[in-house]
């Protein structure tokens, strides 16, 4: 019998279950064995035999293949029980229970209470189910898609009507950015005029930030839900280190390309400070995001797609306008 949901949804207390093969460690092969015959149909996971003391904590686990494997059956449980535990807590996110599921080969993951006691185990069926879940949860937040409108979830078999909602409010954000940024440039239409090659260049711009954003944005996802102790300071420290570094390279590269093409050095001068900038304010927005609507208990993947874009698109095309006013004014 799964247990009743008492724990908030997308938690390892929501989606374990508790009629699993539970012996006290001091129990003999031999009895553990026949018991489990005897209560195999009543079980939900025969994935692990669980090994508790007397006071209910959990101690360690055996394989159902290495019982039967045993030829001594007179020896006790704690003499062959895997000590190694992977336990989760019953608040722990499903994504962390994924993948501490995925990084140690596990069938099923055991979840403990603050004392250590057993609670129950997050089967391996569910385990699947949830991975699958995940993943589609990730993939259309990164494609400004809304998974979930109303009860009905966004699937290959969902109606027109339902992913016309899921996929035009994010669609609608675009519109409304697109014209912000319409708006900037309308105000440099003068420089541009004078200056066209400045216009040919703005998709490279624009592209060379969301590219560099969108790669950020998804490794530090990617962290956050696979390390829920992650490192803030230090992450951030390396990530400055490797924006700086790809800012500093791209920028170089694309300005090289802007001087042979053009025969400008000013035009290329203007690509690299204007770039350089970009990738680094791209990088900012695309870190930060996350981890402040994590602060808000909101997903952070909801800040993938059409909103990271939306104010990552928008400063390319300030610092890019205003580098070119900068360096075309100066003396």
């Amino acid at each position: 019998m799964t247990i009743p949901p008492q724990y908030p949804e997308e938690t390892a207390g929501n989606n374990m279950v508790n009629n699993i093969p539970i012996f006290n460690a001091d129990e003999t092969l031999d009895v553990i064995e026949k018991r489990l015959i005897k209560n195999a149909p009543d079980y939900v996971s025969l994935d692990y035999i669980y090994l508790t003391d007397q006071n209910n904590t959990l101690v360690g686990v055996v394989s159902i293949k290495n019982l039967v494997r045993n030829k001594d059956k007179t020896i006790k449980a704690n003499q062959i029980m895997d000590k190694n535990l992977v336990t989760v807590g019953a608040d722990t996110s499903q994504e962390r229970v994924v993948y501490q599921a995925l990084s140690h080969g596990l069938k099923s993951i055991p979840v403990i209470d603050d004392e250590g006691g057993l609670m129950g185990v997050v089967p391996y069926d569910t385990i699947l189910q949830l991975f699958n879940h995940e993943v589609q949860s990730d993939i259309f937040n990164f494609g400004g898609i809304f998974h979930k409108v109303g009860d009905e979830y966004t699937s290959i078999n969902s109606t027109a009507t339902h992913m016309i909602r899921s996929r035009l409010p994010w669609l609608i954000i675009g519109v409304i950015g697109g014209t912000l940024a319409a708006s900037l440039i309308a105000q440099f239409e003068e420089l541009l005029s004078s200056f066209i090659a400045l216009a040919s260049f703005i998709p490279v711009m624009v592209y060379m930030s969301d590219a560099a954003g969108a790669q950020t944005e998804a490794l530090i996802i990617r962290s956050m839900a696979l390390d829920t102790k992650l490192n803030i300071r230090k992450y951030l420290t390396r990530e400055i280190i490797v924006a700086t570094a790809l800012a500093g390279a791209s920028g170089l590269f694309a300005a090289f390309l802007a001087y042979v093409t053009r025969q400008n050095l000013t035009l290329g001068l203007i690509i690299f400070f204007a770039l350089f900038l970009s990738i680094i304010a791209s990088v900012s927005i695309n870190t930060f995001a996350p981890l402040i609507l994590k602060k808000f208990n909101y997903d952070p993947a909801l800040a993938t797609g059409p909103l990271a874009t939306i104010f990552s698109d928008i400063t390319t095309l300030a610092i890019y306008l205003a580098v070119a006013l900068a360096l075309l004014q100066s003396p």
